[in-house]
């Protein structure tokens, strides 16, 4: 059963940072308060499905292919938040 939870959750953190698109098409999303906020938000978010997704896959020990998947795409999602993070935290300076 855990597994098949933990699975169903990193499977859904797949595809919620690619909400941001159709958000970004609103004019109120692109001034500068909303947006800042909006896209540390969606870099926090992706930063928890990649840990969530790793520590899943080691010590929860859901290891099957398709977790595997979600582990290795909600990492690559992770190193680009903390890029976009350190981005903005070097451009604040």
């Amino acid at each position: 059963m855990k597994n098949k939870i933990c699975t169903t959750i990193a499977t859904l953190m797949l595809f919620i940072p690619w909400t941001i698109f159709p958000l970004r098409t609103f004019d109120w999303a692109l001034e500068s308060p909303v947006a800042e906020i909006m896209v540390y938000s969606y870099a926090a978010f992706m930063i928890f499905s990649g840990v969530f997704s790793i520590l899943s896959y080691t010590r929860g020990k859901v290891k099957n292919k398709w977790m595997q998947f979600c582990t290795v795409i909600n990492g690559i999602y992770a190193v680009g938040a903390v890029a976009i993070v350190a981005m903005g935290i070097s451009n604040s300076f």
